[in-house]
């Protein structure tokens, strides 16, 4: 990936390939069909579990059967399709039939309320809705606006009604459909996950999708142009970032799999042996905090605890996060466009020879288990949608995985900035995507513009115009760029805490620094105007049980636990750690453990895992006015 910096300051990564202004993305996954006919794309459980091969022929000869249906039911081109369903094969089928209509599709997460609902379904004047079960029509039936013509469930055989209705419909009208869509026509609206308030619809074209795939088949050849790939999908592809990977998988030459239910997740992985996992720093955080709540305390927590650190120290020891600037970036004024050296001109510094050897004890003795509940053939993990702690990303690359973390927004259809195979330092989202610029506005906040930049909200022209401007989009994330072209998010710009004394604290550098702890499910950090820094944590009641159980303690329920002195002082041990990383005025003086779990299923989390923290001190005032009166809680020291 080529990277260069610019005489306005900004970051350049130059596309390596160019979309033709009629391609969409149902021809996208055609062209596959037509240079590797009858390849196997997608692999799905059968009845009896086991998984059956799917090739990218018949998956789009039953994509053309339901746009029949479509048609046929008076679907029309530029009309809107919604979808609720999970994660599945059945979800990327009706989304390539009603694209393949000219359609524009509507994704609806399962978690959203029957209100949230009812305004996507005002907002984007749906006229059909599909869902996965027949509880989930219902609740749709119960706020449809007269505007929805049609809601079918999957369940209920909405395959089998669409297929009979679209006999008459001849295949040369899909194709008709699928020809008359260009790049810049819209493919969809994405309603934000809304951690601050009502959703907005993101409107995306094929265009925003397709120009950065064909990128990635230049600089992530092995996930996406591979045939031996194998990739399991579990994350919402309601979600942009999931459903751009599937995009890209699908077009693609490896082979992808669905996990519609996050409880079959081990067994899926166990059977279907991926190579490549999509994940959010959740998922990657409950693996390791399970394997150290089973570890516990005595001599095994003391075995986990080395083997870990010996898994960071191999990681922080290939990394480039500590590389020299080039002399050409910081000496002298700039040209026109400044070029990044590649990072494998930069040696790396590499682990001794004692480090080997404790990594190969630490591997045989502790670490190849936490590889086995991932697979034996996985190789890769792309880990977006929040932040990943720095540990974290040092523990798996430590495995021998390639971690690759990035970031993006639905305004930036997934991923704006990406780590590469060649050059990951663990404290970085990476380069900008090619085919898109980067740079920071006066006051640190991260800009960008390009090929995967959304044209606006739909119906919302006012908050358009405040979020793009210039051509550039306003994140809403703080950020450094450093003289590599690596960016690195330090915050977000509206939860900045300015605390009473005017230290401004980023409460994302504490809360990840404590995110691995087994018994934290959940911890935000406050202080806002407030004296000093203060945080509420929630225990994590699945790791709770195995944790007791491994300190040699009564199995109790959160509330009791969060009275036992063992408990606390681990707590505060976590906390008095994670204060290092920070100054005085930044350390977390106070804390309360909250009985309440912050989930997505009760609001206080969006569909990708991000905190809503807005509502969680809205809810939980009273928690947080306790944090400030003397004497309610032990100091962490």
């Amino acid at each position: 990936m080529t990277v260069r910096r610019l005489a306005d300051g900004s970051w350049e990564s130059p596309a390596t390939r160019q979309a033709t202004p009629e391609m969409n993305i149902p021809k996208m996954l055609r062209l596959r069909a037509e240079n590797y006919p009858s390849q196997v794309a997608i692999e799905r459980r059968s009845p009896v579990g086991a998984w059956r091969p799917v090739t990218i022929d018949q998956f789009l000869a039953d994509a053309d059967s339901l746009a029949r249906g479509l048609i046929a039911l008076g679907l029309e081109p530029g009309e809107h399709l919604a979808i609720l369903a999970p994660t599945s094969y059945e979800w990327a089928l009706v989304d390539v039939a009603a694209l393949s209509c000219g359609a524009i599709t509507v994704p609806i997460y399962e978690t959203d309320s029957a209100v949230q609902i009812a305004h996507i379904l005002k907002d984007a004047d749906v006229r059909i809705v599909i869902t996965a079960t027949s509880q989930q029509a219902e609740l749709v039936q119960s706020v449809r606006t007269e505007r929805v013509r049609q809601i079918l469930s999957i369940d209920k055989g909405a395959q089998r009604v669409l297929a009979q209705a679209g006999i008459e419909v001849p295949i040369e009208k899909v194709r008709e459909r699928t020809d008359a869509v260009a790049l810049e026509d819209e493919a969809t609206i994405i309603y934000t996950s809304g951690t601050t308030g009502v959703p907005k619809g993101v409107v995306l074209t094929h265009g925003n999708f397709i120009s950065p795939m064909l990128q990635a088949y230049d600089f992530l050849p092995l996930l996406i142009n591979d045939p031996r790939s194998r990739s399991l999908l579990f994350l919402p592809v309601a979600h942009v970032l999931a459903r751009f990977v599937m995009y890209c998988l699908l077009a693609g030459q490896g082979v992808v799999a669905f996990s519609p239910d996050t409880r079959n997740l081990v067994d899926d992985i166990a059977t279907f042996k991926p190579s490549m996992l999509l994940v959010v720093p959740r998922v990657l955080e409950k693996v390791f905090n399970a394997a150290s709540a089973k570890a516990g305390g005595g001599f095994k927590g003391r075995m986990f605890s080395w083997a870990a650190q010996q898994a960071r120290a191999l990681s922080q020891a290939t990394a480039y996060a500590n590389t020299p600037k080039p002399e050409s970036l910081v000496a002298g004024p700039l040209p026109d466009t400044t070029p990044v050296p590649d990072a494998s001109e930069i040696p790396s510094p590499g682990p001794s020879t004692l480090l080997k050897i404790r990594g190969r004890v630490a591997d045989a003795l502790v670490l190849s288990k936490v590889k086995a509940i991932l697979g034996p053939n996985l190789h890769t993990i792309i880990s977006g949608g929040a932040p990943l702690a720095l540990d974290l990303a040092n523990f798996y690359r430590g495995l021998g995985i390639t971690l690759l973390q990035g970031y993006g927004l639905s305004e930036t259809t997934g991923p704006i900035t990406v780590e590469t195979p060649e050059d990951f330092p663990p404290d970085s989202v990476g380069f900008v995507w090619p085919g898109n610029q980067a740079k920071l506005a006066s006051d640190g906040e991260l800009l960008v513009r390009g090929i995967s930049v959304s044209r606006g909200y739909h119906n919302l022209p006012e908050a358009t115009a405040e979020a793009f401007v210039d051509g550039w989009f306003r994140t809403g994330d703080l950020a450094s760029i450093d003289d590599r072209g690596h960016v690195r998010i330090t915050g977000r710009k509206k939860e900045l805490i300015v605390t009473a004394g005017g230290k401004n604290v980023s409460p994302e550098i504490l809360e990840d620094a404590l995110s691995t702890h087994p018994l934290i499910a959940n911890i935000i950090v406050v202080g806002d105007n407030r004296p000093y820094i203060g945080a509420l944590i929630s225990l994590d009641t699945e790791m709770l049980p195995e944790w007791l159980r491994s300190h040699g303690l009564p199995i109790v329920d959160a509330a009791q636990a969060a009275e036992l002195p063992a408990v606390r002082e681990s707590l505060e041990r976590a906390i008095a750690r994670a204060n290092k990383k920070v100054s005085r005025a930044e350390s977390i003086r106070r804390y309360r453990i909250v009985n309440a779990a912050f989930t997505v299923e009760n609001g206080y989390m969006t569909p990708s895992l991000k905190l809503k923290r807005r509502r969680v001190l809205a809810d939980f005032a009273d928690e947080v006015e306790a944090l400030y009166e003397s004497g309610t809680t032990p100091e962490a020291q």
